[in-house]
């Protein structure tokens, strides 16, 4: 079984969109930033609200609920009120198909 989780072909994900999947019972937001994909969890630290409908500030993503800013290469938690990290799963491309593994497995 490959632990590589097909998520979509690249057409279907342009730049400045984004696409919730499910991975192993765990909501994933998969963004396109100027053809650059990120997989991070989508629920936000502070109040466990979604967090993929929020405003992308370069490699930030802003949750719509209270404003916390989120690193999307590495998760990290930017400003208040959140202080506890996004979990970031590994993205790649293969022959054009976008595909997350949950490395959280391992």
């Amino acid at each position: 079984m490959s632990d590589w989780v097909v998520v979509c072909k690249e057409e279907a994900l342009p730049p400045g969109r984004h696409r919730v999947v499910e991975i192993n019972g765990t909501e994933v937001a998969i963004i396109n930033v100027d053809g650059r994909y990120y997989a991070i969890e989508d629920r936000c630290t502070h109040d466990g609200a979604e967090i993929a409908s929020g405003h992308i500030e370069g490699e930030a993503i802003v949750c719509p609920r209270h404003g916390a800013r989120f690193c999307l290469k590495t998760g990290r938690a930017l400003t208040p009120p959140a202080y506890e990290d996004l979990h970031v799963f590994p993205v790649r491309v293969e022959n054009g198909t976008i595909q997350v593994q949950d490395d959280r497995l391992r």
